[in-house]
């Protein structure tokens, strides 16, 4: 019998390749998005279903989660991919960029993981794949913190959760990506500004440039985020923590190295 993956997120991106790939495997798959009457490409597949889904409501959580188990029987796997990106100053932040913020990417999750709780309980059994960023677990670019503190807030509440579903066969992981190609991350960042505060404007501008113009080539294949994301559901994985891409890695090297003092004062002067 074919395994099933419920998967946020999927009208673009990782979210999308990730859906394709399990398709293509065999597996029945869920795929959630806000605006599914403009998928095409994902409904060519026979084994996927299209689930309209904000993350951010609990309505559409509630229904969306129990259509996917009426439609399939049962899921097996829960992939967290939605998220969003507001950087810039906090000074700056609009009140519901903050909100927006800790509500995708943190909010949307708890009520996913919330949503699925029975029915993986019922079946004495099942996985969370929330997909957080290496930006979850040290920091390397200034005008982050909000984004930041979204993904700092998921990594706390994935090891929280570790704790009580371990007794219960159900299984936590993450996936700490960063950059890759074909990802319009930097396209879809809402920055906050005001045109009266200039303070920030130097170093809003340096973030900027840096963003814009990196090189592609120097960015992950995707394909190495949803090969991880296939160990870990098929289990030839059985990391916790899966930290990916050389930028990760080398951040995760150095912050682990030296006081956090010295990372935090070494990190400043690159801008």
């Amino acid at each position: 019998m074919s395994k099933t993956i419920f998967i946020t997120g999927t009208s673009s991106g990782l979210g999308k390749l990730t859906a394709k790939h399990f398709a293509q495997q065999g597996w029945n798959v869920a795929a959630t998005m806000r605006s599914p009457e403009k998928e095409t490409e994902l409904t060519q597949y026979p084994n996927i279903r299209i689930f309209k889904l904000d993350v951010t409501n609990l309505e559409q959580v509630k229904t969306a989660t129990e259509q996917a188990i009426a439609t399939f029987g049962k899921i097996d796997v829960v992939v967290n991919n939605a998220g969003m990106g507001t950087y810039g100053a906090l000074e700056l932040a609009k009140e519901e960029n903050i909100d927006w913020q800790f509500a995708v990417n943190t909010r949307g999750p708890i009520n996913i993981i919330r949503a699925f709780l029975p029915h993986f309980r019922q079946n004495n059994g099942g996985m969370f794949i929330n997909i957080s960023s290496f930006m979850g677990i040290t920091t390397a670019v200034p005008l982050g913190s909000l984004y930041n503190m979204s993904k700092f807030a998921l990594e706390g509440l994935t090891e929280g959760l570790y704790y009580e579903l371990k007794p219960l066969n159900i299984h936590l992981r993450l996936i700490e990506q960063g950059g890759s190609k074909g990802n319009n991350f930097v396209d879809s960042v809402v920055w906050n500004q005001n045109d009266d505060i200039i303070a920030y404007n130097e170093l809003t501008n340096k973030l900027k440039n840096l963003m814009g113009g990196r090189d592609e080539s120097m960015l992950d294949d995707p394909m190495i985020i949803v090969n991880a994301i296939d160990d870990l559901a098929t289990g030839k994985s059985n990391k916790f923590r899966t930290v990916l891409g050389d930028m990760g890695n080398m951040l995760m090297n150095m912050r682990s190295s030296m006081p956090i003092e010295e990372y935090l004062e070494k990190m400043a002067k690159l801008f």
